[in-house]
């Protein structure tokens, strides 16, 4: 985690000095509908969660920018077993988005991310000590931005790794976040 910390540090500052006057810093919050795809899933329902971090955006051209974030995200599944109920899956993820401006306001995202397992909650298992504490996935959105300083987004997280770390489950899972936002850039 201290690599890909200090890899996103050293890219921002190292972006910063060309476009030092036109980065923005901003923070953003808003729900996470996300469920976990994969093999033997049928018992498993959506789960609705949040999320909430800071990100900045470094301006490449008048049309590309260039968005690393800082984000904790619940995540998991809804167990539809009675006795189980929900498997809360807590992440810090770190999403590099790549932003190509449609329109002045409008742009669409994509990009990479990676994510730190912080905790697990809920039905009978153990969930930390089966599961993979890091996961890899690809980003795909639209956002929109005002010039007050509010922006919108829609964003899908597609989960690339398998969450499972115990070599006694063989069941391949990923997990799948779609995400709705509301932020602020500082100005």
């Amino acid at each position: 985690m201290k690599k890909v910390v200090l890899i996103t540090v050293i890219t921002v500052l190292g972006l910063s000095n060309v476009n030092a006057q036109k980065i923005k810093f901003g923070a953003k919050a808003g729900l996470n509908f996300a469920f976990i795809t994969g093999d033997n899933t049928e018992d498993l329902d959506p789960n609705t969660d949040f999320h909430f971090g800071f990100l900045a955006e470094i301006p490449l051209s008048g049309k590309f920018a260039f968005q690393p974030e800082l984000i904790y995200s619940g995540q998991g599944a809804e167990l539809n077993i009675a006795s189980e109920g929900r498997i809360s899956l807590n992440y810090l993820n770190v999403p590099i988005i790549g932003k190509y401006y449609v329109t002045k306001r409008l742009s669409l995202e994509a990009g990479p991310q990676i994510g730190f397992l912080l905790s697990t909650k809920g039905g009978t298992l153990d969930y930390k000590n089966i599961l993979r504490t890091t996961d890899y996935g690809v980003n795909f959105g639209v956002g929109y931005k005002l010039d007050n300083g509010v922006n919108l987004s829609a964003r899908y997280n597609l989960g690339l790794s398998n969450i499972y770390k115990a070599k006694n489950i063989t069941d391949k899972n990923r997990n799948g976040v779609f995400q709705l936002s509301v932020g602020y850039f500082f100005k």
